[in-house]
């Protein structure tokens, strides 16, 4: 692995990062598996700290490699500047790719690369996301992935955990926040869970998109018939 874990120095932030509990609640953590999911729900802090760390390894916070030097919106935190890695090694490559920011991407991904670019704006939504996934990601690499189900079909979920193992084979290191009870069943991973206002270990089983999921399949039909049954049309 490259990143062995991190320290907070919380004396030095004075931002909002502050107000996130579950993120608040971290002096260290340490990484003990080649892939790191982080889960949680909307809200709970996982994506800001996965921005933080992809930043502290000098990526651009919108997503792409270190030579990627654009900005829409700058509404990061600055939590990366008060963080301390334990860096075991250096990769040899690094890539930070975010569902939210992937059209901004996309169009630096063909600016750079000219007439040799592919042409990720004439594909779907989720296969110019797992074409820039399959360009990017090469041996001895450190990625960070900001909830790339939003933009993958069930099947190419699937694919990219194929993606992956072949990737850790080729000693990589992946760090993904995710809500996905698919990516999350990559076997041997580590699963660090943002729920209840804190970050701790959990196994598969034991997170809340697994439990959601598993309840919606195995009580479809309870829950069409309260959906029915409860909506008062309200909503528009």
């Amino acid at each position: 692995m490259f990143i062995n874990g991190f320290d907070i120095l919380w004396d030095e932030i004075d931002d909002y990062v502050a107000d996130i509990k579950s993120i608040r609640s971290i002096d260290q953590i340490m990484f003990n598996k080649p892939v790191t999911f982080f889960c949680g729900e909307n809200g709970s802090g996982k994506s800001t700290l996965l921005e933080a760390l992809a930043i502290k390894n000098g990526l651009n916070p919108e997503g792409g490699t270190r030579n990627y030097d654009f900005s829409t919106y700058d509404s990061y935190s600055s939590l990366h500047k008060h963080m301390r890695l334990w860096r075991s090694r250096k990769p040899d490559w690094m890539y930070f790719l975010r569902a939210e920011s992937f059209y901004n991407v996309a169009t630096k991904e063909m600016e750079y690369g000219g007439i040799f670019s592919e042409r990720y704006h004439d594909q779907s939504h989720g296969q110019s996301f797992f074409s820039v996934l399959m360009k990017q990601t090469n041996k001895n690499g450190l990625y960070f992935l900001d909830e790339p189900e939003a933009a993958l079909s069930c099947q190419n979920q699937l694919a990219l955990l194929y993606l992956i193992e072949e990737c850790v084979k080729q000693n990589c290191q992946f760090i993904i926040a995710t809500h996905s009870p698919i990516l999350l069943g990559f076997p041997g991973a580590q699963i660090l869970s943002f729920d209840e206002d804190k970050v701790e270990e959990v196994d598969y089983k034991s997170t809340s998109s697994y439990q959601t999921m598993k309840l919606f399949l195995d009580r479809y039909d309870y829950f069409v018939k309260d959906i029915q049954e409860n909506s008062d049309g309200g909503i528009l």
